[in-house]
């Protein structure tokens, strides 16, 4: 009950410190060093936890792999945001966006959609520039343009078999893939036509008195595909070879720069401009929150405890993945920590409730999308400078429909 309420109060104190607009980099430091004191975690404690760490998970695992791999990826987007501005590629962008898909509400969805198959920690910064370039010019407030563009990109989290949730959901309860992947399909389709009748139809005209021009079809998808082929690259390389996304971005960077002649004395200052100390912080806040809550054991005491209330089984289905995202905000760690309990109520093979598979990963995705300790929620609340609040608040109507389609679901599913 304990590590409940220290990691109740680390997570107050981050969303007090947004609200009194400290630097979301700066809270989120702020908050993992307030939940270490309140679970006693000293710093040979927390040392020894990390190199347990290094002898156990593989690289790509490890908290020091990880903050330098997200740590480049978020910096050499900024650089890739700065090279379309300086060779002219965004100007032609939206007009190549509005060109193809014919509507300023399907472009916003459909380009964090479709990059959302990318399942990378911080990729989200991937779809960010373009959402946000949009945005601004049919005059979507940054609030909403933050929310979109966070929900839109993580519809595919319980049905793309590149996010390794799946396949280790799949693992533990022992169900065929295709019968997994078909029940679940209800979670991400009832999330994108909640999201477009509630984040896209509402709010954004279909038109306006000032109307962004549109490309001809094909100009528009020779400009889409200038803009849009480095990030293709980095999902083809990560999807096909397993090459981090800071390298892929990276390399696509420096055929960028030579191949629209970019003057090699602008070169230093486009990645200068793209280095930002705070994502920096916020990257290094959100891996060493999660570390103090390996290295305590928290998160275990929590699950025990809950399995020790009188809560009606549906209810833990649902609510302890929940609890464990929107404590952690990383969706691998939820279902490994919580999907090996659930096994008790979901069951396995072909005794298993595919209902309440379901809800538990409608679960895990509602968790995601509402914790501030999420790192794509908070890099958005910094991209778009917009508060925790004010995303959240577009967030709440999709999120609260999910949870009742899940709901639905898992009770017409038995």
């Amino acid at each position: 009950m304990y590590a409940l309420v220290a990691m109740g109060m680390s997570l107050a104190l981050l969303v007090g410190l947004l609200r009194v607009r400290v630097r979301i980099g700066r809270a989120m430091l702020a908050a993992t060093g307030a939940l270490a004191l309140l679970l006693g975690v000293g710093p040979w404690q927390f040392g020894h936890s990390l190199a347990v760490e290094w002898q156990q998970r593989p690289l790509t695992q490890q908290t020091g792999y990880l903050f330098i791999s997200l740590s480049a990826l978020l910096t050499l987007v900024n650089v890739f945001g700065g090279i379309l501005q300086e060779t002219g590629i965004s100007a032609r962008l939206v007009p190549g966006v509005l060109g193809l898909l014919r509507s300023r509400r399907a472009a916003l969805a459909g380009i964090p959609l479709i990059m959302g198959m990318l399942p990378t920690p911080g990729g989200i910064m991937l779809s960010a520039p373009v959402v946000r370039e949009l945005g601004d010019r049919i005059g979507v407030d940054r609030g909403r343009q933050a929310a979109i563009n966070f929900f839109f990109r993580h519809q595919w989290e319980p049905v793309w078999p590149l996010f390794p949730a799946v396949p280790l959901v799949q693992k533990i309860l022992d169900l065929p893939a295709g019968t997994m992947l078909r029940h679940n399909l209800i979670i991400p389709l009832c999330g994108i036509v909640l999201g477009v009748f509630m984040l896209l139809l509402r709010g954004i005209p279909p038109r306006s008195e000032n109307q962004h021009p549109r490309a001809a079809p094909a100009r528009a998808a020779r400009d889409l595909t200038a803009a849009l082929w480095p990030i293709a690259l980095t999902i083809g390389l990560y999807a096909g070879w397993g090459v981090p996304p800071a390298v892929g971005i990276g390399a696509a960077i420096l055929i960028l720069l030579p191949m629209y002649r970019v003057p090699l004395r602008r070169w230093r200052a486009l990645f200068a401009a793209g280095f930002e100390l705070e994502l920096v912080l916020l990257v290094l806040g959100a891996l060493l929150f999660k570390a103090v809550l390996e290295s305590a054991g928290a998160v275990p005491q929590v699950v025990d405890f809950l399995g020790a209330t009188p809560l009606p089984g549906g209810v833990i289905v649902f609510f302890l993945p929940f609890l464990v995202a929107f404590l952690t905000g990383v969706t691998t760690a939820t279902v490994a920590i919580t999907f090996p309990f659930l096994r008790a109520y979901i069951g396995t093979g072909a005794e298993a409730d595919i209902g309440l598979e379901v809800l538990a990963f409608a679960g895990v995705l509602c968790g995601l999308l509402l914790t501030p300790v999420h790192l794509c929620l908070a890099l958005s609340c910094e991209y778009f400078d917009a508060s925790f609040g004010r995303i959240i608040r577009y967030l709440i109507g999709p999120v609260v429909g999910i949870v009742l389609a899940a709901a639905a679901a898992s009770m017409l599913l038995r």
